[in-house]
C-alpha cells in the first residue's frame, strides 16, 4: 500500500499511517487503504487486537485541504459519495469485531481526531493536541460528530465542535476522549503492554460481543436494549470461550486465550 504500513506480530495487527510529509492527512486513497486494512485484519485469525499508529510528527491532521479544494468542483452526488467513503471507514472501526487501540504520538486534528475517537482506546503523550477545527475554515465536523456525541456527551462535544478550540492531552483524557497519557518514551511500550494484556487475559469472543452491545444498545429504547442484552447473554453462555472460561475457573486452572 502507498499510504499505510501493515504488520502482524504476536497476535497484534498494526496499521501505520505513512504520509508524514502531509501530516498523515486523509485523502480518498488513504481512506481506501485504511478500510482495506481493517477489513483484512478483522478476518485474520492470527490477529486478536489492532493498533493504529502513525509516522512523522503528527498523528493525523484531518482532511487533506488540497483534496477538499478539489472536491469543491465536484457535484453534490460526487461529494456525497466521498463523504460516505469516510463515513464507512469510521463506522467500520467503531463496529469492528476486534478491539482497536489508537497510539497517538502527536497532534490529532479534525478528521484525525475523529479517527482516534472512533477507536476503542486511545493512548497519547502530553504534548499532543486534540480538536475539531472545521468551523474555522467554514467546514463542518459532520461525520465525526455522530461518534463524538456518543463518546463524550453533548456538553463536551458541543464545546469542541462549535468553538474549534484545540485541547491538551490531559483535557482530552479528562473528558473521556483519550484513555491515558504517557511520556513519549513510554507510549509504545505502554500500548504494547496493554494490548498484550487484552490478548492474554480476555476472551476474543467476549470482547467482540461486548463491543457489539456498546455500539447498539445506547441507540435502542430501554426495553429493546434490555431484550437485546438478554439475547446476547443467553448466546454467550453456549460459546466455546464461555464454557472454556467457566471450566478453567472452577478447576482453578489458568485460562489460555
Amino acid at each position: 500500500m502507498e499510504y499505510i504500513n501493515l504488520d502482524i506480530k504476536n497476535r497484534i495487527g498494526t496499521i501505520t499511517l505513512n504520509r508524514p510529509e502531509k501530516r498523515n492527512a486523509l485523502n480518498f486513497e488513504l481512506v481506501s487503504e485504511l478500510k482495506e486494512a481493517f477489513t483484512s485484519l478483522e478476518s485474520d485469525d492470527n490477529v486478536k487486537v489492532i493498533v493504529l499508529n502513525a509516522k512523522g510528527p503528527a498523528f493525523c491532521a484531518g482532511a487533506d485541504l488540497a483534496y477538499l479544494q478539489k472536491l469543491q468542483g465536484y457535484s453534490y452526488e460526487e461529494n456525497l459519495l466521498d463523504s460516505k467513503h469516510l463515513k464507512e471507514l469510521f463506522l467500520k472501526i467503531y463496529t469492528l469485531k476486534k478491539i482497536v487501540v489508537a497510539q497517538v504520538h502527536g497532534n490529532a486534528i479534525a478528521g484525525g481526531c475523529g479517527l482516534a475517537s472512533v477507536c476503542d482506546f486511545a493512548f497519547t503523550v502530553p504534548d499532543a493536541m486534540f480538536g475539531y477545527t472545521e468551523v474555522k475554515i467554514g467546514f463542518i465536523p459532520a461525520i465525526v460528530m455522530v461518534f463524538l456525541l456518543r463518546k463524550i456527551g453533548e456538553g463536551n462535544a458541543s464545546h469542541l465542535l462549535l468553538s474549534g478550540e484545540l485541547i491538551s492531552a490531559d483535557e482530552a483524557c479528562r473528558i473521556g476522549m483519550v484513555s491515558k497519557v504517557f511520556p513519549p518514551e513510554k507510549l509504545e511500550e505502554s500500548v504494547t503492554a496493554f494490548v498484550n494484556k487484552l490478548i492474554v487475559e480476555n476472551s476474543g469472543q467476549a470482547m467482540a460481543a461486548t463491543k457489539q452491545m456498546i455500539v447498539k444498545a445506547q441507540s435502542m429504547p430501554l426495553e429493546d436494549a434490555l431484550n437485546f442484552a438478554a439475547e446476547l447473554n443467553a448466546r454467550a453462555r453456549s460459546t466455546d470461550d464461555c464454557q472454556k472460561g467457566i471450566r478453567a475457573f472452577l478447576n482453578k486452572q489458568k485460562i489460555a486465550w
